[in-house]
């Protein structure tokens, strides 16, 4: 009876190490995150699901790009979107990022899908937040069908009817429009072997298959096999939710696919 008892105790220490090894090890799993915003908005769109990112121990970089947020005083005609994808490049470059798990949200695809193409072998995991999937040679206003006929252009720049100059800070500013009509180029082969993930942002009053049925990106992002995903919410749900929004981005670096090349 002794040996039975004191094989029991060894093996519940035995379990008991093995648990905390497994904690520690899942503590120690610590990523390397790059924020891309989308469209006349900038990185403190994104400080708050940013702050959760970083309490639970990640690296972030909230990229704000040229002409936009706290850089409109650099907003000009000739910004374009290699500019923006320069934008996000020279910062993994320069801080030396590697394994980045890099998101773009709305526009911000169009960015992140250049970034890959130019460094693939800094890149871990993509995640298309509710954004812009385009293929190799594609605009952004390729992909929609044109300028919104909402839109008002002024020196280069895009002034979308929610554009208040009077509003406080933050807040969205216009929006250069050259980046909207250069093409993005996606053909490295490296690049289109990147694991990705699509997240498609579905409000509570909209249905799931009509919402695909109406998506392009999401669409293409099922035909290239990339993984796919919904979350509850509006198109800024990291904003209405930035603690759902940041779990949600650390669950999607587990998916696994099957990038395909595009025809």
């Amino acid at each position: 009876m002794k040996s039975i008892t004191k094989l029991l105790v060894l093996l519940s220490f035995a379990a008991k190490a093995c648990m905390l090894s497994v904690v520690a090890d899942s503590a120690d799993q610590k990523e390397t995150f790059v924020i891309v915003h989308g469209a006349t908005a900038g990185a403190w769109e994104w400080k708050r699901t940013g702050a959760f990112l970083q309490e639970d121990g990640h690296d972030v970089h909230r990229i704000t790009l040229t002409g936009l947020g706290e850089r409109f005083h650099l907003a000009n005609a000739e910004v374009n979107l290699d500019t923006h994808i320069d934008d996000v490049v020279n910062v993994i470059l320069f801080e030396d990022l590697h394994n980045v798990v890099l998101s773009g949200h709305s526009y911000g695809g169009m960015v992140v899908t250049g970034v890959m193409n130019k460094i693939p072998e800094r890149i871990k995991h993509v995640i298309y937040l509710d954004a812009a999937v385009p293929d190799d040679g594609q605009s952004m206003y390729d992909l929609v069908g044109g300028a919104p006929p909402t839109s008002n252009v002024v020196d280069g720049l895009v002034r979308f009817p929610w554009y208040d100059e009077k509003a406080p800070f933050p807040k969205g500013m216009p929006h250069p429009e050259k980046t909207f009509s250069q093409p993005v180029a996606y053909n490295d082969p490296n690049a289109l072997a990147l694991p990705v993930t699509f997240v498609a942002f579905i409000p509570a009053d909209q249905d799931i298959e009509e919402r695909l049925k109406d998506n392009k990106s999401w669409q293409k992002a099922e035909s290239r096999g990339w993984s796919t995903r919904t979350f509850p919410g509006g198109h800024v749900a990291q904003q209405e939710d930035p603690r759902g929004v940041a779990s949600l981005m650390e669950d999607c670096i587990s998916d696994t696919n099957t990038p395909k090349a595009q025809n």
